[in-house]
């Protein structure tokens, strides 16, 4: 048996009131997907508590296999005259990293970890389908979306592909992260930039090798690595508008044999990352990291290629669901509790890759550091205490969405 967490928050609501009852089953239920972790397009464990949960809430459809292990459940309102459909969506998967927790539901797969949260997003959107599939206090179709491989597999994009939205064809979709930074009770959103596009750089640099002793018979590589790693920083700082923001990092050098210590290589490769929010600036960045790393490997004697690979999209909210979201959250925390222009975050996230085909926002919900970790920490854990106010939120984006008409 699992105590009930009694919030340290406020939240209000029939919503909120009636998830509250089921809090210990939520809980219960996100302990076990935490010792169960699985990464992308393996969440064959996961989606099938999720399908069995789903079952036992009631709700009027369950749909799987999409995007290989997506799980779609359906759940019809009280009426259906407006024939409208809202999305809801929650990701799955887990991080390949190793746990360093000592409680009782850590982690029971080697090297592999909740470490982001993605069990109490699940946990979350259950409480949410249970609530709904009981009541069905709304004018419509709810559609909840189980996303896998959100960690780096783009399982967005491949739901998508897959035909989610034309199977399920909603006119709007939402999703939630938890925020460890942010107190529990509290929600923050932005009517534009939520997360940064995340691409791939590869920096192959050809030179030529030799004797450690004798470099003037060389075109050492190292060397332009060094002065291209210099170099590229000047992009951001010379390039992009202070009022826009881009990041470049690079994160990786590949280069020689450390036991071959008088040995100069002839290739070295650089490995990174670019964060942007806008295309512009995106093409931007491209650009000049192509004509830098071009420009200061020839004025060396060496030759440089770029690989540029864009993996994730921007997160963009769109105003008037970022709005309507607004409304929703502060109807349940209070305005106060409700951040309205929250900072961006230069992490990425693939539920960009919905928002590029509907109109959507995505929020992030306060949990406060349990343990005082941000994520993708060997020491994370999601805050059970938030359970019923995640679900209750995703309750009122449907309910305030697809509202009954005033008579029923």
């Amino acid at each position: 048996m699992v105590a009930m967490l009694m919030p340290r928050y406020k939240a209000h609501g029939r919503a909120f009131a009636h998830i509250t009852e089921f809090h210990p089953a939520l809980t219960a239920l996100r302990r076990e997907l935490h010792a169960h972790p699985e990464l992308g397009f393996e969440e064959h464990f996961t989606a099938a508590r999720v399908v069995e949960s789903l079952k036992v809430c009631g709700v009027d459809e369950v749909h799987t296999g999409l995007g290989k292990t997506g799980v779609v459940a359906v759940i019809h309102g009280r009426q259906r005259s407006s024939g409208r459909m809202l999305g809801l969506r929650a990701d799955m998967d887990a991080l390949p990293m190793s746990e360093q927790n000592d409680f009782a539901w850590r982690s029971t797969r080697a090297g592999l970890m909740h470490g982001c949260g993605h069990d109490g997003h699940v946990a979350m959107l259950i409480g949410a389908a249970r609530y709904l599939a009981e009541t069905r206090h709304f004018d419509g179709t709810a559609v909840l979306i189980f996303q896998p491989g959100e960690e780096g597999f783009a399982g967005a994009k491949a739901m998508i592909e897959d035909g989610l939205f034309e199977r399920f064809p909603v006119q709007s979709i939402y999703a939630m992260h938890n925020w460890p930074q942010m107190r529990p009770g509290t929600v923050g959103i932005n009517p534009g930039p939520m997360m940064a596009s995340a691409d791939r750089i590869t920096i192959d640099i050809t030179g030529k090798g030799g004797h450690g002793a004798h470099p003037y018979a060389t075109v050492d590589p190292v060397l332009v690595a060094a002065h291209i790693i210099t170099a590229v920083q000047s992009i951001v700082s010379r390039n992009v508008r202070a009022i826009d923001s881009a990041v470049i990092s690079l994160c990786a050098m590949q280069a020689g044999d450390p036991g071959a210590f008088s040995v100069i290589p002839g290739t070295a490769r650089l490995v990174g990352t670019v964060r942007t929010f806008s295309a512009e600036v995106q093409a931007m960045v491209e650009k000049r990291l192509h004509e830098v790393c071009s420009g200061v490997a020839l004025g060396l004697g060496a030759t440089a290629h770029l690989s540029y690979e864009r993996i994730y999209p921007a997160t963009i909210n769109t105003r008037a669901e970022a709005r309507f979201a607004t409304e929703v959250a502060q109807k349940l925390v209070g305005h106060d509790h409700v951040d309205r222009q929250m900072d961006p975050s230069m992490g990425a996230e693939d539920f960009a890759f919905m928002l590029q085909v509907k109109p959507g926002a995505y929020l992030r919900l306060g949990q406060g550091g349990e343990g005082g970790c941000f994520l993708h920490n060997s020491r994370y854990d999601f805050n059970d205490e938030v359970l019923p106010l995640g679900a209750a939120l995703h309750a009122g984006l449907v309910e305030q969405g697809l509202p009954l008409p005033e008579a029923a």
